[in-house]
């Protein structure tokens, strides 16, 4: 189901020339520890100016917004809900950010069902974790590090402290001590 779904939204994205790259708990799949997901979180490599073009895109694949107001739910969340068919729930995230566009540039395009789909690069998924830092996150970062241990970890603190001292969160020390706590393990 899932993979139908990926291959349908990778095709209609290249189609409208959007850049984007998965992130959450489908990457996290695909870099760490098998979990449940019921969901796809797709970071877009444009502004809201260009709302209307995914509009159109969800609309041809039969998908729909779980909001009333679009255009001011999407201007004042960057997000834009929807449903496909079969009731899984995608989230499109627009960003324009210096820091989104290297990644979304960084992506890994993994082949599935013949269709290349753009994952986030295991860096970019620890940061965006990192930044969010639920408990669910923190987990998550637990096994994509032991599978993943030759990550570029100078470019994550490189960005973690960007972050930090915009957010004024110790995203560093995070990182840091998820790392120390892998190779106690």
């Amino acid at each position: 189901m899932f993979q139908r779904l990926l291959t349908a939204l990778a095709q209609a994205l290249e189609e409208s020339q959007i850049p984007y790259m998965l992130i959450g708990g489908q990457a996290v799949l695909l870099y760490g520890e098998p979990r449940l997901t019921q969901d796809v979180d797709v970071t877009l490599g444009i502004d809201t100016d260009r709302l209307d073009v995914v509009l159109d895109m969800i609309q041809q694949l039969g998908w729909s917004v779980l909001v009333e107001d679009v255009h001011a739910f999407v201007k004042k969340t960057l997000v834009l809900p929807c449903q496909n068919e079969a009731g899984i729930r995608v989230d499109f995230i627009f960003s324009f950010s210096p820091y989104e566009r290297q990644a979304i540039q960084r992506a890994k395009r993994v082949t599935l069902g013949g269709v290349g789909i753009e994952f986030a690069a295991v860096e970019d998924l620890i940061i965006h974790k990192i930044i969010a830092g639920r408990p669910r996150d923190m987990e998550d970062i637990e096994g994509i590090l032991l599978k993943n241990p030759s990550m570029d970890q100078a470019y994550i603190r490189d960005w973690l402290r960007q972050f930090e001292e915009a957010l004024q969160i110790p995203l560093v020390v995070r990182f840091d001590s998820l790392l120390e706590e892998g190779s106690h393990d």
